[in-house]
C-alpha cells in the first residue's frame, strides 16, 4: 500500500467549475479511471496512467493539467530548460533553431539544452543492457511513463520486462547538473527546468517511477511555453537578439521521440506502437502468450508518439515533417565531436544509466485477499447477467463491467443503473420517485429539467 500512495500523484485534475459531467472523458478513458458522480467527474488515481486522453476529449476544458509556475525559474541562478526536440518542431519552418534558442535565453533561462542529446550515448548503454539481459523477451523501452504506469497496474507480470535504464531527459538532466557542478558552481544555485510535451512525464517529473531522487527543480508545460517564445518571434518592434548557437543534436536524437526513434535502433526484432487503445491491445496479447520471438518494444501513449503529445501545439503530421527535414540537415553531427560536450561526460552517464527497480503496482486488485478477490469476480460475473450489457453509462461509470466492479467494491449500488431501476419499478421494489432521487445524485439537481442554454441547445451561445 505504501508503493500505491507514493506513486498516486497525478498532473490531471478536474476543475469542478467547468466541468458539466458529460462522460465524454469517462468513455474515452482507457484505463477506465473515471466516474460521474453529483454531476463531476471524478479520476481514480490508483487506475489514471496520465495518458491525457480525457483532456483531448472534454468539450469544456475542465481537465486541467498542473505544472509549475514558469516564475519559479528566477529562484535559481543557472536556470537550464530541458527542451525535446518536439519543441523545435512546435514552430514553423520560418523560426530557425537558434532564433528559438535565443527566445528561451530572452525568456531568462541562462542555459538551454535538448533532451535528446544523451540519446547517442543512452542507445549505445541500451543495447548493452539488451545483450547481457537474462530474463525472458521482449524488453520494453521505459520511455513513456503513461505506458510503464499501465504496465504496472493493467499488467504487473511484465513490470520485469521493462528496460532498467534511464530515459533521455534524466541523462541529460545528470548531463548538465555535472557539467554546472564541475565549474565549481554550488548545487541550490543550479535550476534543471523540464519542457514536458504530455501530463504523464509531469506525473513522473513530481514522482519518479524508480526509487531515484527527483533531478528536477521544476517542470513547465510546452504549450504554454510554445505561446511564450512564439510572441517573442512576432514581436517586430523589438526583434530576439540571436545568441551565437551551434546545434549538436544528432539525426537519432531528433527522431528519438517519433514513433520507430529507438525500435530502428534497437538489434533483434523490434516493433513501435503507438496509441494507447493498440498498446492495451498488443500487450492482452502479449501476456496471453499470443506473440512470439519479439526482442524489443517501443511502446508509446500517444499517436505519433511525442509530436502527438496532448500538450503539443502543433498538428502532428507537420511536426513529424519539420523533424524529419531537421534530422536530414543534422545529418552529418555525430562526426563532429567538436561541438559535443556531452561525449566527455559518457562514462559519468553510462555509470548512473541504470534505473531502481520498477515496482508493481496493480490497479485491477479487487481485493488484497487472494479468496475475497476471487469471490467478488465471482459474484461481478454473476452481476453481469442481469445488467444489460449496452454500456450506456448512465449508472456514471463507462461500461457494465465497470460498473459492477463498482459494487463489488462497495463504490455504487445497483439501483443506479437505469434498466435494473425499471425492473424493481415493475416488482414494486423501488418507487419512481426514490429511482429519479438517485439519478439526480449521479447527474446533479435540475439535470433533467429543460435548458435551451446548455451545450448544442438552441440558445447555446445567447
Amino acid at each position: 500500500m505504501e508503493a500505491e500512495k507514493r506513486y498516486n500523484y497525478h498532473a490531471l485534475k478536474v476543475a469542478d467549475n467547468l466541468c458539466i459531467g458529460c462522460t465524454h472523458c469517462m468513455q474515452v478513458c482507457p484505463t477506465e479511471a473515471i466516474r460521474v458522480r453529483s454531476k463531476l467527474a471524478h479520476i481514480n488515481g490508483t487506475r489514471c496512467v496520465d495518458c491525457g486522453a480525457c483532456v483531448k476529449a472534454c468539450p469544456t476544458s475542465a481537465i486541467l493539467i498542473e505544472h509549475d509556475d514558469f516564475n519559479h525559474i528566477f529562484k535559481y541562478e543557472y536556470r537550464v530548460a530541458l527542451v525535446p526536440a518536439v519543441f523545435i518542431g512546435q514552430f514553423a519552418d520560418v523560426y530557425t533553431t537558434n532564433q528559438i534558442y535565443s527566445a528561451l535565453y530572452e525568456l531568462g533561462f541562462t542555459n538551454v539544452c535538448e533532451v535528446e542529446h544523451s540519446v547517442e550515448i543512452l542507445n549505445e548503454f541500451a543495447i548493452e543492457y539488451y545483450q547481457n539481459y537474462q530474463g525472458e523477451k521482449p524488453l520494453i523501452s521505459p520511455y513513456c511513463p503513461a505506458i510503464v504506469r499501465l504496465i504496472q497496474g493493467r499488467f504487473p507480470a511484465l513490470v520485469e520486462n521493462i528496460m532498467q535504464v534511464r530515459p533521455p531527459v534524466e541523462l541529460s538532466a545528470l548531463y548538465y547538473q555535472k557539467k554546472l557542478l564541475n565549474k565549481g558552481i554550488a548545487p541550490e544555485q543550479i535550476g534543471l527546468f523540464y519542457v514536458s510535451p504530455c501530463a504523464a512525464k509531469i506525473a513522473a517529473v513530481k514522482n519518479p517511477i524508480s526509487e531515484q531522487p527527483g533531478l528536477f527543480q521544476g517542470v513547465i508545460n510546452m504549450d504554454f511555453l510554445y505561446n511564450r517564445v512564439l510572441r517573442l518571434l512576432k514581436n517586430t518592434t523589438k526583434p530576439v537578439e540571436l545568441r551565437n548557437y551551434k546545434s549538436s543534436l544528432t539525426a537519432k536524437g531528433v527522431l528519438w521521440a517519433l514513433t520507430n526513434g529507438e525500435s530502428d535502433n534497437m538489434p533483434g526484432r523490434t516493433l513501435a506502437i503507438d496509441g494507447i487503445h493498440n498498446v492495451i491491445d498488443f500487450l492482452e496479447l502479449l501476456e496471453n502468450g499470443e506473440i512470439h520471438d519479439v526482442d524489443f518494444l517501443e511502446l508509446r501513449a500517444c499517436d505519433h508518439s511525442c509530436a502527438g503529445g496532448i500538450l503539443s501545439h502543433a498538428n502532428r503530421f507537420l511536426l513529424v515533417e519539420r523533424m524529419r527535414k531537421r534530422a536530414k540537415r543534422n545529418a552529418d553531427i555525430k562526426q563532429n565531436s567538436d561541438i559535443r560536450d556531452i561525449d566527455k561526460y559518457k562514462e559519468y552517464l553510462t555509470e548512473n544509466g541504470k534505473t531502481a527497480e520498477i515496482p508493481q503496482l496493480p490497479m485491477q486488485n479487487l481485493d488484497q485477499d487472494i479468496s475475497k478477490a476471487i469471490a467478488k469476480l465471482q459474484r461481478q460475473r454473476k452481476l453481469m447477467c442481469f445488467l444489460p450489457g449496452i454500456d450506456c453509462a448512465a449508472c456514471g461509470a463507462p461500461t457494465c463491467s465497470a460498473f459492477a466492479r463498482d459494487v463489488v467494491t462497495r463504490k455504487a449500488d445497483l439501483s443506479q443503473c437505469v434498466f435494473l431501476q425499471r425492473m424493481m419499478e415493475k416488482h414494486g421494489k423501488l418507487s419512481p420517485e426514490h429511482a429519479f432521487k438517485i439519478n439526480e445524485k449521479i447527474w446533479g439537481i435540475n439535470r433533467f429539467e429543460k435548458d435551451c442554454y446548455r451545450k448544442g441547445a438552441e440558445n447555446e451561445n445567447i
